[in-house]
């Protein structure tokens, strides 16, 4: 069997493909170099990491295209960009997709929520009405440039306006153009197997620690039949523990004695962010300066 050759083969039913989520370039490079085929930008983390605020909306479509051209610069694997709510209406999401295509998006991620939208395992939610969302997907797939760019349907129905509603609103999205589906937040086992039952073709699952949806192994969620397997936050929120882990004991001790094996070595922490290849453009660059200048020719 030939390995996979597009995003699209990385999330045929029944792959499994764990991708997980970046909330900078950084920890897109530690995701590829940790052997993983795709990288997904979160929008949740990126508002967290980059605004120090919580996932309601505040990130902007610049924002967030400033982001994924730092990964795509930091990474080969392909990139699925958090789009949220497409950051308007249907005209604002054509310029959102000419955005993402033009950093180096490989795919975008587009939700059904209410503006200001919220992390998909929060409460309160809300969805807007289903032919506008149908709109949106629709200007998604024909403000695309390359057919290669992947639209991602999310629907957050499930917590608003229940299961069944949520796998209507998924099978009218792939009838507007949708390349992939993610019904989001589902809450039990049998739920799970029942979307891609219901709606053969790719789709997503979103595991999060400490949300609604089980967390279930790997190969029982590619015998589901589900595409990609999003642990979106889940480099962040390990992150974030490690981090305040650290500076409580810096605050209560003063220095780092004792907390040594908390912390990555100076070494790899400069072969993550490819110390070697910088330098070595620097000297190849060096030794092209140092050399003389080539004679001008006379008149």
């Amino acid at each position: 069997m030939s390995p996979p050759t597009s995003l699209l083969d990385l999330l045929q039913p029944g792959a499994g493909t764990v991708i997980p989520g970046a909330f900078n370039a950084m920890t897109a490079r530690m995701i590829e170099s940790a052997g993983f085929p795709v990288v997904y930008l979160t929008g949740a983390g990126i508002t967290n990491g980059h605004l120090g605020a919580p996932d309601l909306g505040l990130i902007t479509a610049t924002e967030m295209a400033t982001q994924i051209a730092a990964c795509r610069d930091a990474v080969r694997v392909p990139l699925i960009a958090d789009g949220d709510t497409g950051f308007g209406n249907a005209l604002n999401l054509v310029r959102t997709v000419h955005l993402y295509e033009r950093a180096g998006a490989n795919a975008i991620q587009l939700e059904d929520q209410v503006f200001p939208k919220r992390c998909g395992h929060f409460d309160g939610k809300g969805v807007v009405p289903l032919y506008e969302m149908v709109q949106k997907i629709h200007a998604a797939v024909d403000a695309r440039r390359d057919a290669g760019f992947l639209v991602i349907a999310r629907t957050d129905a499930r917590a608003v306006e229940g299961f069944d509603a949520a796998l209507e609103r998924a099978a009218r999205y792939r009838e507007a153009g949708a390349d992939v589906l993610f019904v989001e937040a589902p809450q039990t086992e049998d739920e799970l197997r029942a979307i891609p039952r219901a709606l053969p073709g790719p789709h997503l699952c979103n595991i999060v620690h400490g949300g609604k949806t089980p967390m279930l192994p790997q190969q029982t969620l590619a015998a589901m039949g589900f595409g990609g397997i999003l642990y979106a936050n889940a480099a962040l929120q390990s992150a974030m523990l490690a981090m305040s882990r650290t500076l409580a004991h810096l605050k209560s001790v003063g220095s780092l004695e004792g907390a040594q094996d908390q912390l990555i070595g100076f070494a790899q922490r400069q072969e993550i962010v490819d110390f070697d290849h910088w330098t070595g453009l620097d000297r190849k660059y060096a030794q092209l300066t140092s050399s003389p200048a080539p004679a001008k020719p006379q008149p």
